[in-house]
């Protein structure tokens, strides 16, 4: 059987991004009306609760090739407010030009951190996305996903290219963010080149939730490895936020480590035309197999606010 090969893939990405028509950026951002890109599953009932916040657990495993350097995501979590956390996937098509591709999205997320309480962010993560990208001075590029809760249960997604958000409620996944991509494994991202995207180009939602609801975020090497119903499964077993992330990271990197795994990335890759030879296939073969990544999982279970005392928490990965 036939492993997916996404080294190939990526380099086609990068050589996109690097050929892609302008999309101007400002270093100096203003705050001003921004159109929101439409996502599944929004609520916009509101009604009077308990204030609730998040309890966080996070854990990064990084590509076998790279363990040596922490691998290329970022990310960071925050108890302001009702929670704020965040990451950063750095695109690793830079290295064949010599640069670090962590470096950018190191950068990024450190800004994001330093950034939360800015008055101009106003806790809106895609205006905290354009801030910290504009306050980003490395070279390279980087997906990005940032979410915040405010104390009324509602919680604020702004994401760019692949990297991801789940809501589980009682067993279900009750929301999902959708990637974002030029084409097959090139996601959308912002870039420290004129090219590229830009915060105004992020999908934002907002979903409203319940004490006990818990939230799965990750790098695509979580949700190009790990099924919806597999999440699922993981998360129930446990009560705590820092064992799940762990649980999940784990079967993650499990996954993308197996050859005979028909995983949700083949699984697309085949869908978009990607497969193996034709006479392979009347000899019943097909391209399956994980995809070895960068993994980054943050788990957040939402309690009551007199219920959480975790400190915050900031890794670069």
């Amino acid at each position: 059987m036939a492993n997916v090969t996404p080294r190939f893939i990526m380099l086609q990405c990068y050589r996109l991004l690097l050929h892609c028509p302008p999309t101007p950026r400002s270093t100096a951002l203003r705050i001003r009306a921004i159109t929101k890109r439409s996502c599944s599953a929004c609520s916009s009932s509101h009604q009077f609760r308990a204030e609730v916040s998040i309890s966080f657990g996070t854990h990064l495993i990084p590509h076998p090739s790279k363990a040596d350097r922490g691998g290329e995501d970022a990310f960071f979590v925050s108890n302001y407010n009702g929670g704020v956390l965040a990451i950063a996937d750095g695109v690793s098509g830079w290295a064949v030009r010599n640069v670090n591709p962590a470096l950018f999205s190191q950068e990024l997320m450190s800004n994001a951190s330093y950034l939360v309480m800015d008055n101009e962010v106003n806790y809106n993560p895609q205006i905290l996305l354009g801030k910290a990208h504009a306050a980003t001075y490395s070279i390279g590029s980087a997906t990005a996903i940032v979410a915040m809760l405010e104390k009324n249960g509602t919680l604020k997604v702004a994401n760019v290219g692949d990297c991801g958000l789940r809501v589980l409620r009682k067993g279900q996944v009750i929301f999902s963010t959708t990637p974002q991509e030029h084409y097959f494994d090139c996601p959308y991202q912002l870039s420290s080149e004129i090219i590229g995207q830009s915060y105004r180009d992020a999908m934002v939602c907002n979903v409203e939730l319940l004490e006990g609801d818990m939230i799965v975020m990750g790098s695509d090497g979580l949700f190009d490895n790990v099924f919806d119903h597999e999440i699922v499964s993981i998360v129930s077993r446990f009560n705590n936020a820092i064992e799940a992330a762990k649980a999940l990271a784990d079967l993650a990197s499990n996954h993308s480590m197996d050859a005979n795994f028909d995983s949700p990335y083949s699984l697309e890759a085949r869908n978009k035309g990607f497969d193996v030879p034709f006479w392979k296939k009347i000899l019943g073969k097909k391209l399956i197999g994980g995809k070895p990544d960068d993994i980054t999982v943050i788990v957040g279970q939402v309690v009551s606010s007199s219920d959480n005392s975790d400190p915050s928490e900031a890794s670069q990965g």
